[in-house]
């Protein structure tokens, strides 16, 4: 098992368009990966699931941690990290 944190600093935190972007790119691995929003200390949720990502609640400065476990484990969470890191490919 693979795991980090990070803060979210997008505006919007990780809805919307962000949110849609990260689930389609966790999407993209086999691992199986999850989503903790350590600042609302929420339970554990599949970060290929729109809804449940959505229902994180992950707003702008928040920290989540993300585990995968799997082959591409690693490759997978240090996809999302760096997309994380770019703003999900936004300019804000």
């Amino acid at each position: 098992m693979v795991e980090t944190t990070i803060t979210i600093n997008h505006p919007v935190g990780l809805h919307a368009r962000p949110a849609v972007t990260f689930v389609q790119t966790a999407s993209k691995f086999q691992s199986k990966i999850m989503l903790t929003n350590l600042t609302r200390n929420s339970s554990e949720v599949n970060a290929k699931s729109i809804v449940s990502v959505i229902k994180a609640a992950v707003a702008q400065g928040h920290t989540i941690r993300l585990t995968a476990d799997g082959d591409d484990a690693q490759t997978a969470i240090d996809t999302l990290t760096q997309l994380i890191e770019d703003n999900f490919g936004e300019a804000v």
